[in-house]
């Protein structure tokens, strides 16, 4: 099997787990949402603000760092000294947090959610939301080893026992919103109990401290980076329940996880596309720039048709899924999925390759200050949706500094003429269902058009050579390879 057909079949490998862990949260809707108020879903997701930035604090940014130094430290000794060293710093952090977290949840519930009666959702919440940044140094093990199936089958264990238990508990036992967290810590506890096994068995335990202080040196920026990160990405619910309703905070919050599907589809394409692009970093020199120029083509093309397909058809996704009530979360859907799709090139490791990680604070402040100057406008003046919008401009001006800066000390010689006509017909589609839905154009209008766009971008595909009978024939032999040719490779 050449480079190329591995890389495709890791492609569709780490897609199932998009599939699964990203499809049945979203059927589940179909469900919580004929179970839970508008209310409930806000609730969680104030919950989700303080549980995401205490567990990124608790990470102290080794998430990132991990993934970069493992090409470093490629011998077994070192590479098991990095993984466990790692792993003990940040669960004894951890368990810091969920101490104090416990003795202040009240009043930090008072302060986030507007309510001290949601204590315990917001406690348990962060509890669940560390268990899964924990076991995301075993999966980043996987994928940096290129070990596709085990990324996946344990991917799918936890999407799958998750929701099984979230259902278990929010149909039949009736435990409210709380029980959709408490189903994920379970699964989540499951889940990295089996990992830590399972590593223990052929990666015995070994810590590092040199090991540990080195890559600690890298990550300690990456702390205020969590801190006004959980600023830039999450002050638009923040500001939705203050300034607007926690029923707003509930439509926007439905919107944002039809539309994360992007973000989930754009990192499952990066679990294949990054170790390469760190290899070439790390082995090509100078040629390494067009390269991975060359190589990124591609993936951005398939990264940006996830993004332009749920923006098209964003309203017929929120009728099948939702009652009536929530459907005011449809256009949040086509907007955040263009903030999303322009992600692709801040998913791009050139800082951290560059060892100027430092950098990424101020970028990441000069990302709040225009955050916070657009969403509070914004969200007075039109609400959810507007807070949508805001957040979708605030990416784009942020996005684009990000770039420059990251291009001024690694230049990806990009394929520019592509990358243009990727992205300005996916936002040139994605603005139309906008304003043809203002306009209340008449739905066979509106679905002929997107069919329309869906047929362009597909030419855009065969014009830049990535839609090609060569790359046809090789996803479909990989699809239904033999089993004969599967033993012989």
């Amino acid at each position: 099997m050449t480079d190329k057909e591995r890389q495709i079949k890791n492609s569709f490998i780490y897609l199932i787990p998009l599939i699964v862990s990203g499809f049945l949260p979203i059927v589940a809707l179909t469900v919580f949402t004929r179970v839970l108020t508008k209310e409930d879903f806000g609730a969680l997701a104030l919950a989700q603000i303080y549980a995401i930035f205490a567990s990124g604090l608790a990470n102290f940014g080794l998430t990132v760092v991990y993934e970069r130094n493992f090409f470093q430290y490629r011998d077994p000794e070192k590479s098991a000294d990095l993984l466990y060293s790692t792993l003990v710093f940040v669960i004894t952090v951890f368990s810091v947090f969920v101490l104090l977290t416990y003795i202040f949840k009240s009043p930090f519930s008072s302060i986030i959610i507007g309510s001290s009666g949601h204590a315990a959702l917001l406690f348990w919440t962060f509890c669940s939301t560390g268990f899964l940044s924990l076991k995301t140094f075993f999966l980043t093990y996987f994928k940096n080893t290129e070990n596709a199936k085990d990324f996946t089958k344990y991917t799918i264990y936890e999407s799958v026992l998750a929701v099984l238990f979230s259902v278990f508990m929010v149909i039949f036992l009736r435990t409210g919103v709380i029980g959709i967290v408490w189903g994920q810590l379970s699964a989540g506890l499951i889940v990295f109990s089996v990992l830590v096994i399972k590593f223990l068995k052929f990666l015995p335990f070994s810590f590092n401290w040199r090991i540990l202080k080195e890559s600690l040196k890298l990550s300690y920026p990456f702390t205020s980076r969590v801190f006004f990160g959980v600023i830039s990405t999450q002050f638009d619910k923040y500001m939705i329940g203050l300034l607007a309703s926690i029923s707003g905070v509930g439509i926007y919050s439905i919107g944002q996880r039809v539309s994360y599907a992007v973000f989930s589809f754009m990192t499952a394409i990066q679990n294949v596309y990054a170790p390469q692009v760190y290899k070439r970093m790390f082995d090509e020199g100078e040629k390494g720039r067009e390269s991975v120029g060359k190589y990124l083509t591609p993936f951005a093309y398939i990264s940006v048709s996830a993004a332009l397909i749920i923006a098209l058809f964003s309203e017929e996704i929120i009728s099948i899924l939702t009652p009536k009530s929530y459907h005011g979360a449809i256009d949040i859907v086509i907007i955040l999925s263009m903030f999303y799709g322009s992600m692709f090139f801040g998913k791009q490791p050139q800082l951290l390759f560059a060892k100027k990680t430092h950098i990424t604070s101020l970028l990441t402040f000069s990302t709040i200050a225009v955050n916070v100057g657009l969403i509070i406008p914004f969200t007075m003046k039109w609400g959810a949706v507007g807070a949508a919008w805001a957040t979708l401009l605030a990416g784009l001006i942020a996005g684009s500094i990000g770039f420059i800066v990251s291009q001024h000390y690694y230049r990806i010689k990009y394929e520019y003429k592509k990358i243009y006509a990727i992205f300005i017909s996916f936002f040139i589609s994605a603005v139309m269902v906008v304003l043809l839905r203002y306009m209340d154009a008449d739905y066979y209008v509106r679905i002929f058009l997107k069919l329309v766009s869906i047929i362009l971008f597909a030419y855009i595909g065969v014009r830049i050579n990535v839609i090609t009978m060569d790359n046809f024939m090789m996803v479909k032999n990989i699809i239904i390879r033999p089993k004969s040719k599967e033993a012989a490779a």
